[in-house]
C-alpha cells in the first residue's frame, strides 16, 4: 500500500486519478482549500497552498510515496511546495502543460528536450498573486514552476506536460459547446488564418497516465499526448457527427489578428510522446476516442 497526496484534483481528470489510486489500494490524501469535499475513502486536509505556514501545518509530520500537484501554476507556488515537501516525498509529480512550448513552432512534434527548465529565468517579483496575471501568462507560469523544481539541490520530481484534454460530461471548459452552439446557430467559426495542428489526450487516458507516473522512478519532464494530432476541422467534424437532423453548413472565418475559437492555433502544438512510450506507457490514438469524448461532453445519447 502506497501513500499518495493529491493537491487539488477534485474535478475533471484529477478526480479520475483519485478513483484509480483508491481502486489500487493506495492510501490517498487530498489537500485543498475546503471549497469542495473529496470523494469518500480519502483523508482530507484543508490549507491554502499559497500560504506556506498553512500548508506546512496541514502536512505536519506526514510523508508520502508520491505527491501529485494538480494546481501548481506559478514559480511562487512551486517554491513553497519545494520547501514544504523536501524530505517528505519520494516523488513529486507536477501537472504541467503543452503550453510550456509556446515559444516553439516546429513542423515536427516537439520533444521534451526543446525546453530545458533549468535554463528558464525565474521572475518571482512579477505579480503571480494576481489571478488575471496568472491566467494571461499561464504557459510562462508553468514554465517557471518547472524551473523551480529543476534548479538547486536535487528534488525528485516529474513535470507531466499535458496535451489539450477532451472528454467527459464534467468538462467545465465549455470549449466544445462553443463550437456546437455556433454551428447550430449558423454562425461563423473563427479560426487562425494559418491554422495548425495540436496534440490532444482523452480525460481517462491522462488520469491513467498520472496514475502510472506515481508508480515509476524516472524524473524530469515527460510529454503526455495521444497519437494523432488534430486540427480544428477534425474536432468540428466530430461535433457535427453527433447532430441529428442535419445542421447549417459550417462556415469558417479566418482571423489574422484577434480572438479565435478554442482549439484553433496559429502555431503548432504537436508533442512527441516517445519518451513516455519508451518508459513503458502506451498511448491511444485520437481516432480511438474522439467521437466518444465529444458525445460525452455534449451530452449526446
Amino acid at each position: 500500500m502506497r501513500d499518495v497526496l493529491v493537491i487539488g484534483g477534485n474535478r475533471y481528470f484529477g478526480k479520475r486519478l483519485i478513483t484509480r489510486l483508491l481502486a489500487a489500494g493506495d492510501r490517498v490524501t487530498v489537500l485543498n482549500r475546503g471549497s469542495a469535499p473529496p470523494p469518500p475513502g480519502v483523508v482530507h486536509l484543508i490549507a491554502d497552498r499559497d500560504d506556506e505556514p498553512s500548508l506546512a501545518a496541514a502536512i505536519g509530520e506526514r510523508t508520502f510515496d508520491a505527491v501529485v500537484d494538480q494546481v501548481c501554476y506559478t514559480p511562487r507556488q512551486a517554491a513553497i511546495a519545494r520547501r514544504v515537501f523536501t524530505g517528505r516525498t519520494a516523488r513529486y509529480v507536477m501537472t504541467s502543460t503543452v503550453e510550456v512550448y509556446e515559444y516553439e513552432d516546429r513542423a515536427e512534434p516537439v520533444g521534451e528536450d526543446a525546453l530545458d527548465a533549468a535554463t528558464v529565468i525565474i521572475t518571482p517579483e512579477l505579480p503571480w498573486h494576481e489571478p488575471e496575471f496568472v491566467a494571461e501568462y499561464y504557459g510562462e507560469g508553468k514554465r517557471q514552476a518547472e524551473a523551480v523544481f529543476a534548479t538547486g539541490p536535487p528534488f525528485p520530481h516529474v513535470a507531466v506536460r499535458v496535451a489539450h484534454v477532451l472528454g467527459g460530461a464534467d468538462d467545465f471548459t465549455g470549449r466544445l459547446t462553443h463550437y456546437a452552439d455556433r454551428i447550430r446557430a449558423g454562425e461563423p467559426v473563427a479560426i487562425a488564418a494559418a491554422n495548425r495542428p495540436a496534440t490532444y489526450i482523452d480525460v481517462e487516458e491522462i488520469a491513467a497516465f498520472l496514475f502510472w507516473v506515481t508508480r515509476q522512478d524516472f524524473t524530469g519532464p515527460v510529454n503526455a499526448a495521444s497519437h494523432g494530432p488534430l486540427v480544428t476541422e477534425d474536432i468540428v467534424a466530430a461535433i457535427t457527427g453527433t447532430f441529428d437532423g442535419g445542421h447549417p453548413a459550417v462556415r469558417y472565418q479566418p482571423v489574422e489578428v484577434g480572438a479565435v475559437s478554442p482549439f484553433s492555433f496559429a502555431r503548432s502544438y504537436a508533442m512527441d510522446n516517445a519518451r513516455a512510450e519508451s518508459l513503458g506507457f502506451t498511448f491511444s490514438h485520437t481516432e480511438d476516442w474522439l467521437t466518444r469524448a465529444v458525445t460525452e461532453t455534449l451530452g449526446v445519447n
